[in-house]
C-alpha cells in the first residue's frame, strides 16, 4: 500500500481514517495559537488507539473527558466526496450464539447425535428475522463455524452477530430477543453472550445546534456543509450518549477507508482545518 500523490489525491494506508483528522486537528490548533496568541478556550485533545476494536480500554477515559466538556468535535472522516459531517450514527452490538449438541458417528449412530449446525441454522433464520428496516434496526449473522468432520454429527456450532440500532430505545428490545433464543431441538443447548456496546448517536438538539454553527462557518467560507446519518459507529456515540453536544465527521474528505485505494482530496484540507478552528472558537 504505497503512499503517493497524484491527481489532487493523497493515497496511502490510514490517510482518510484517521491520519488526516489528526493532521487537521494539529494545524487548526496551531493556527488558533498564531492568530490569538493562545487558544481562545481550553481544549482537550484525545487520541484513541483502540476505537477500531471496540474502545474497551479507552471508553471510560473518553466519557470522563466528555463530561467536562461543552462539546465534542470528532475528527472521523467526513461522509462522501462532498464532505458531509455526521449528525447521527447507529449504535453497535456484537453477539455470539453458541449451540452445543451431541456428537455421534454419522453412519453408525446418526440418531444418537444432536446436530449443532442444523440447530444453529434454524436459529440464524430466527435471528435474521429480528431486522426491522423501518426502525433502522439491522441484524447480520457475519461469521459461522461448526463441526469437525463430515462423518461426525457436529456437537458445536457458533455464529457471530452484528446488530445496528438507530434509536437507543430499541436496544432493550433486541437484547430481550437475543437472550430469549431457545433451542428448537431439545437435545441442544443455546448460549448467547455479548450485547450492545455502543449506543446510537442520535440527532439531538445539542447535535443539531453544533451542526448549525458549523453550517454557518462553512457558508462564510464559501460552501454548503451537508449532514448525514450513517450506519457505522465511532467514539462520538459514547459522548452523544451522555448528552454532550457532539459533531462527527469533521476529518478529511476522500474515499476507500480501510481499503487499498484509501485516499483524501488534498484541496479540501485547508477549509476543513478552517472549519474546525471556527468551531473551537464559536461552539
Amino acid at each position: 500500500m504505497p503512499c503517493r500523490v497524484a491527481g489532487g489525491k493523497l493515497t496511502g494506508p490510514g490517510v482518510l481514517d484517521m491520519k488526516s483528522g489528526i493532521g487537521l486537528m494539529l494545524h487548526a490548533l496551531a493556527a488558533l495559537k498564531d492568530w490569538h496568541g493562545t487558544l481562545p478556550r481550553p481544549v482537550t485533545v484525545l487520541l484513541v488507539s483502540d476505537e477500531e476494536v471496540g474502545s474497551d480500554s479507552s471508553r471510560a477515559i473518553t466519557e470522563a473527558v466528555a463530561r467536562k466538556s461543552a462539546g465534542v468535535l470528532v475528527l472521523e472522516p467526513s461522509y462522501g466526496l462532498d464532505g458531509k459531517v455526521k449528525t447521527a450514527r447507529k449504535g453497535v452490538g456484537e453477539y455470539q450464539v453458541k449451540v452445543t449438541g451431541k456428537a455421534s458417528h454419522a453412519g453408525l449412530d446418526f440418531e444418537k447425535g444432536a446436530n449443532a449446525v442444523v440447530e444453529l441454522a434454524r436459529q440464524i433464520e430466527k435471528i435474521s428475522g429480528f431486522t426491522d428496516l423501518k426502525k433502522g434496526l439491522t441484524v447480520n449473522v457475519g461469521i459461522v463455524s461448526g463441526g469437525s468432520r463430515t462423518n461426525v454429527v457436529p456437537a458445536e456450532a457458533v455464529a457471530q452477530v452484528d446488530v445496528r440500532i438507530a434509536r437507543l430505545k430499541d436496544a432493550g428490545g433486541i437484547e430481550k430477543k437475543m437472550r430469549g433464543l431457545r433451542p428448537f431441538n431439545r437435545k441442544c443447548k443455546v448460549e448467547v453472550s455479548g450485547g450492545v456496546n455502543r449506543p446510537p448517536m442520535e440527532r439531538t438538539a445539542g447535535v443539531a445546534g453544533l451542526y448549525e454553527i458549523a453550517f454557518g462557518i462553512a457558508r462564510e467560507l464559501g460552501w454548503n456543509l451537508g449532514e448525514a446519518a450513517v450506519g457505522g459507529g465511532s467514539d462520538g456515540n459514547f459522548t452523544a450518549g451522555l448528552g454532550i453536544p457532539t459533531l462527527d465527521g469533521l476529518g478529511g474528505v476522500g474515499d476507500g477507508g480501510h481499503a487499498v485505494h484509501e485516499h483524501i482530496v488534498i484541496a479540501e484540507l485547508p477549509r476543513r482545518a478552517a472549519l474546525l478552528a471556527g468551531l473551537i472558537e464559536r461552539a
